[in-house]
């Protein structure tokens, strides 16, 4: 038996152990369970009011959520629960982790032709500093690649399109999204092959091409023994992104100047002016069939996120679907036209998108604040980009083998099993 087919066993059996258990535990305490999920409900609803607020308002929200939440964790210990529930929410977690083991995605890159002069770009600071807690200038000299040094007050794209100019014939870039989007756009540029080294914080863009994030030093070798395949980039107004561009809440929480330094803080303080009772209309309008509509917070993106799913939720399971990825939280409105005081998510994937705005827009492309004159013309560039990933990196998104639905989560684990292998590799390439 295969270690995938291993993986999927565990995760089934655990899926069976928690849904037993769960049926058996609501069975005999019911109806104590209703109560509890109406006091998780009625919490996560003041809690959302009390953010959406400022003052007495704020405190009084919060306060009542935690309540509602004592009184949820009261009701299991009285009913002398809380082994039979722990138990089921570890089951639920163990199958999970089984799950994404078994749906691990390793992609067959082809090796590629080793350049002859490629040059690593690194941000020392980034990542908290790793590319000198992990002597990435000197790994790459060791590896024949040339490292330079990004200094405070340097042009990043003066700086690559100098070192072209010298004979640069392969780009690698270690620092943060929004350094990796410039050097991607020259390599795209010139059609040479690029390297993202996850020298930076999060390194959303590394984790969807496939790239090992704790492996920063190895990311080096996309260059020595890698393998190369062509992903998708996307832009707005002429400027290049790798990830996403967001309008409306978390871009407006970005541009305030102390986000750096306490950002759960900076997006609270800014909830209220977005989405609380006294907020202004919003700002950000596109055409849809049924005419023009509004949102307080688009999120485009370049391909799909997966977004909302107990596995893969916040990756993109491909980079080269030549869509872009557009998900809007607006307010619902009532057959009257009003609205009312909640809000709805929607999700679709286009080429093409487009959003007019009275004013300039508050943008966060790749987590890097901007300023966009509308209208806001987005589109993608289908394979645009030449990556290089070392052999032993995943090479695609950890979301690649996943379904998207739970049901069929469940189908692709049996087939797993039985057959030890994804039915579609295509999916990994």
């Amino acid at each position: 038996m295969t270690v995938r087919r291993i993986w999927s066993a565990a995760a089934l059996v655990l899926i069976v152990v928690a849904v037993v258990l769960a049926v058996d535990t609501a069975i005999a305490h019911f109806p104590s369970g209703l109560a509890v999920l109406a006091c998780v409900i009625l919490a996560a609803c003041c809690a959302w009011l009390g953010i959406s607020r400022r003052g007495p308002a704020r405190i009084a929200g919060i306060a009542a959520a935690v309540l509602f939440l004592v009184g949820a964790v009261v009701l299991v210990v009285l009913e002398a629960r809380v082994i039979e529930d722990a138990v089921v929410v570890l089951a639920v977690i163990a199958a999970l982790a089984a799950a994404r083991e078994a749906f691990k995605a390793h992609a067959h890159l082809p090796r590629a032709a080793r350049p002859s002069k490629p040059v690593l770009f690194y941000n020392p600071k980034s990542g908290g500093g790793k590319a000198e807690r992990f002597h990435l200038a000197d790994e790459a000299r060791k590896r024949g690649i040339e490292p330079v040094e990004l200094e405070r007050g340097q042009d990043l794209e003066e700086l690559v399109r100098g070192a072209v100019a010298e004979g640069a014939d392969a780009l690698a870039m270690a620092g943060g999204d929004g350094s990796q989007a410039i050097v991607a756009m020259i390599a795209a540029e010139l059609d040479l092959p690029y390297a993202c080294i996850p020298a930076g914080t999060r390194n959303h863009f590394a984790l969807d091409l496939g790239v090992d994030r704790e492996d920063v030093v190895g990311a080096l070798d996309a260059f020595v023994t890698g393998g190369e395949r062509r992903v998708d980039l996307a832009e707005v107004n002429g400027r290049v992104f790798v990830n996403n561009v967001s309008l409306g809440l978390y871009a407006e929480a970005v541009q305030q100047p102390g986000y750096r330094e306490a950002k759960l803080h900076t997006l609270l303080e800014t909830v209220p002016d977005v989405v609380g009772p006294d907020a202004k209309p919003p700002d950000l309008l596109w055409d849809s069939p049924v005419g023009q509509q509004s949102a307080v917070a688009i999120l485009v993106s370049n391909n799909a996120y997966r977004l909302g799913r107990a596995l893969g939720s916040g990756t993109r399971p491909r980079l080269d679907q030549a869509v872009l990825g557009v998900t809007v939280l607006a307010p619902t409105r009532s057959g009257a036209g009003g609205i009312r005081p909640r809000l709805g998510m929607e999700q679709w994937i286009t080429p093409t998108f487009e959003i007019a705005s009275a004013s300039s827009v508050a943008a966060g492309i790749d987590g890097e604040a901007m300023q966009l004159d509308p209208p806001l013309r987005f589109r993608i560039r289908p394979g645009a980009l030449r990556v290089r990933i070392a052999p032993q990196h995943p090479g695609a998104s950890p979301s690649a083998l996943e379904p998207d639905k739970p049901w069929r989560g469940i189908g692709a684990l049996l087939g797993l099993l039985l057959h030890g292998a994804p039915a579609d590799q295509e999916a990994v390439r």
